[in-house]
């Protein structure tokens, strides 16, 4: 499945939680003539009240019309299915968590969007059903031939592949003297890891001895790409000057560029264009159930 589409399905996730926040604040607070209620004090700041007042209509300025909308749109779906006598199990929920999570490179990234938006992972999963219920309306109605297939490869195959990629540690300082001496002390023999532990500045990787994630060409700064790439196995940079300080890297691991087959990317192929076809559809009968359904929305 591509990046991009379940990058998109991840932000529709994000409004939907966003939705349900406002609803709710409507719901105990709805919208109409202030009253002694309405002004009732939240928060002070240096004296200065915050009432419910001020929060209803901070969170309506926040995309509160477009998240609504998209709520909305969620209960249309639910209705559709529960008439189709559309269920959805645990696993069918895992598989779709399973899908965002292989929008981002690391789990820890993942975990950290998560966070970020005061979301936590059992909250996320418990907004699946409507991906799911959307797949289960429209996926038997999607046909993928191997013709389309083929196309796909051959038009995307660039994307297909996997670039060569390293894997490295690395020793950070604040100084150029300081990574200077630390440099001198490497090519004299001293360990790489323990010194990393002992003298690296990047609290994220020096209890580990320095050890960075694999990485391609492009995912750091151009210097760093340059140094690192151009190591033998086991070989050691010079200093490294990059926006966060002086690094010495050392090289662990190299992979070799990979071009996949297309009998290896086939089901994934159709796995994207089934994903597409079905996003194409369930934007077109959401267009009409827009239309036609019996909609009163009070926020706008």
């Amino acid at each position: 499945m591509s990046n991009s589409f379940q990058q998109n399905r991840w932000w529709m996730y994000i409004s939907i939680i966003l939705a349900i926040v406002l609803v709710i604040y409507i719901v105990f607070f709805p919208p109409g003539n202030k009253t002694e209620s309405d002004t009732m004090t939240l928060a002070k700041v240096n004296g200065v009240t915050i009432g419910k007042d001020k929060l209803y209509d901070a969170l309506v300025a926040a995309n509160g019309l477009e998240t609504l909308d998209k709520l909305i749109n969620n209960e249309l779906v639910r209705q559709a299915a529960e008439k189709q006598g559309i269920e959805v199990s645990e696993e069918e929920i895992d598989k779709e968590m399973e899908s965002i999570r292989q929008s981002f490179a690391t789990e820890e990234e993942f975990e950290s969007t998560l966070a970020m938006y005061g979301m936590t992972l059992e909250g996320l999963k418990n907004d699946m059903s409507t991906q799911v219920q959307l797949r289960k309306m429209f996926e038997p109605q999607v046909k993928v031939s191997d013709e389309e297939i083929q196309k796909y490869y051959n038009e995307n195959l660039e994307t297909l592949k996997t670039p060569e990629q390293v894997k490295a540690s690395h020793i950070l300082s604040a100084t150029k003297s300081e990574a200077e001496v630390i440099l001198t002390e490497l090519k004299a023999g001293a360990d790489f890891a323990a010194t990393a532990k002992e003298k690296s500045t990047d609290t994220a990787t020096k209890d580990n001895g320095g050890e960075l994630e694999m990485f391609a060409k492009g995912d750091n700064e151009e210097v760093i790409d340059n140094a690192v790439f151009a190591l033998e196995l086991g070989g050691l940079s010079g200093v490294v000057e990059a926006s966060d300080g002086f690094h010495i890297y050392r090289l662990t691991e190299r992979q070799a560029a990979i071009t996949p087959t297309l009998e290896e990317k086939k089901e994934e192929i159709r796995e994207s264009l089934t994903t597409e076809q079905i996003s194409a559809l369930s934007t077109d009968w959401m267009t009409e159930q827009q239309s036609t359904a019996d909609i009163e929305n009070f926020l706008s």
